[in-house]
């Protein structure tokens, strides 16, 4: 006997029952809000709001925790996503990015806490570098300084962020480890 299949047509919603048959579930229509038929948005007049006595707050007043609190969890995808951009960001806009990234996600993710570290401490250091770089132009090897520490910044943090990308540990060479 071959496995039922599910009955075509947009005209309801099916749901296969114990007897292997499909069967077409009736849907609720859903009311207008404020209708006679909609749900009582709130308690009834003079009634307790249940919902603000659970939770120990006053109705209208938030928890103080922002949905990316620290409690909350970041998802492998989003882990991927912000790594690679904790690592690339630095290319365009030096510490910056890495900074704002870390200290956003350091308490969600501990991948993210270990590759924002490594981006900050390796946009730091290429900001010396550059520093570096800017006051020594005077005898012109600061050009070539300002050059290499720009092609190793592009480089490494290529680098790091497809190790961020495959979820790897990455650690930038010639860094220091200002945050550990």
């Amino acid at each position: 006997m071959s496995q039922p299949t599910h009955p075509s047509g947009a005209d309801g919603e099916w749901q296969q029952g114990p007897d292997g048959q499909w069967h077409k579930v009736a849907r609720k229509p859903v009311a207008a809000p404020g209708s006679p038929e909609a749900p009582p948005a709130g308690p009834a007049p003079g009634q307790p709001d249940q919902r603000a006595a659970q939770s120990d707050q006053r109705p209208g007043q938030s928890s103080g925790r922002p949905s990316g609190a620290p409690g909350v969890p970041v998802s492998a995808g989003e882990e991927q996503g912000w790594g690679v951009a904790m690592h690339l960001g630095g290319v365009f806009l030096s510490w910056l990015v890495p900074l704002v990234l870390w200290l956003v996600f350091r308490q969600r993710s501990r991948m993210l806490d270990d590759h924002g570290k490594e981006a900050l401490n390796f946009q730091i250091t290429l900001f010396i570098a550059y520093l570096v770089g800017a006051a020594t132009t005077i005898i012109l090897i600061g050009f070539l300084i300002l050059f290499l520490a720009w092609v190793l910044s592009v480089v490494f943090s290529i680098l790091a962020a497809v190790a961020a990308y495959n979820r790897r540990p990455y650690r930038y060479p010639l860094t220091i480890r200002f945050i550990k």
